[in-house]
């Protein structure tokens, strides 16, 4: 929750700076929770050092199996056909679930009712129950659903296709250009851990993202690990400058409740 994960975040920032304590966090603490709030008692900017990126995750917008649209291009039209009755899920303020379904709805040009949830596992649970009409949310949760038949899919939010789903057309292929939306992570320190140790943490993470136990958990769970150009504090650091700068006036936009 976005709770736990300002708490988690606070507590590595004011951590001693010996490299002990670590934090391996989502881009909803360090791009969309500074954009919700200016209470926060860490600064993703400030109060960190950056030790690399580690991997992403690509989201599905899915619909329930009572929703009518069956492909891409009737949801569009449904939506925009009926956009006060459509309602769209997510998995909570500050999730990236957020984020995917309000940039959806900005290139649509269309809003629909948003309904917030505490956790894609209870929006997942109304989206299979047809208690809600649609949802976008990262594959690690949703892919065991679409496989079972239990939802419709209607396209992956990234550029290329899963290899999970080879069959399911990214957005962008069907018409949404440039449409890239996941979940990104990183490991981070605190303000001020000395470079030599930032050293080897990075060559340490850069180690265990070669194991192939790793490699294949994460790939079983469709987690792409970044390529070893990513793979340090540099990259992360510009990564997440670029993400701020890209989703933090949609965000803003939205006027999302603190």
């Amino acid at each position: 929750t976005r709770s736990a994960t300002v708490i988690g975040a606070d507590a590595v920032a004011k951590s001693p700076s010996d490299g002990h304590t670590l934090l391996f966090s989502d881009s909803a603490t360090f791009v969309i929770n500074p954009q919700l709030s200016n209470k926060l008692p860490y600064d993703p900017l400030k109060d960190f050092e950056y030790i690399g990126q580690v991997a992403d995750v690509p989201m599905v917008l899915l619909g329930s199996k009572n929703f009518p649209p069956n492909n891409f291009k009737e949801l569009e039209a449904y939506i925009r056909a009926n956009k006060d009755k459509v309602t769209m899920a997510n998995a909570g303020p500050g999730a990236v679930s957020q984020l995917c379904g309000l940039i959806f709805q900005s290139r649509l040009g269309v809003r629909v009712t948003t309904v917030p949830y505490k956790g894609t596992g209870p929006a997942l649970t109304d989206l299979v129950g047809g208690q809600v009409n649609i949802l976008c949310d990262q594959t690690t949760q949703t892919i065991p659903f679409i496989k079972d038949g239990k939802v419709k899919v209607y396209g992956v939010t990234t550029p290329k296709r899963l290899s999970a789903l080879p069959n399911v057309p990214t957005l962008d292929e069907q018409g949404m250009k440039g449409f890239d939306v996941k979940v990104w992570h990183g490991i981070y320190a605190p303000l001020g851990t000395p470079k030599p140790i930032l050293d080897r943490l990075n060559a340490a993470l850069k180690k265990a993202l070669t194991d192939p136990d790793l490699k294949a958990r994460l790939d079983s769970s469709n987690i792409d690990i970044v390529p070893v150009s990513k793979q340090n504090g540099e990259s992360l650091k510009a990564h997440l400058d670029a993400e701020i700068n890209r989703w933090g006036p949609i965000i803003r936009k939205a006027n999302i409740p603190d």
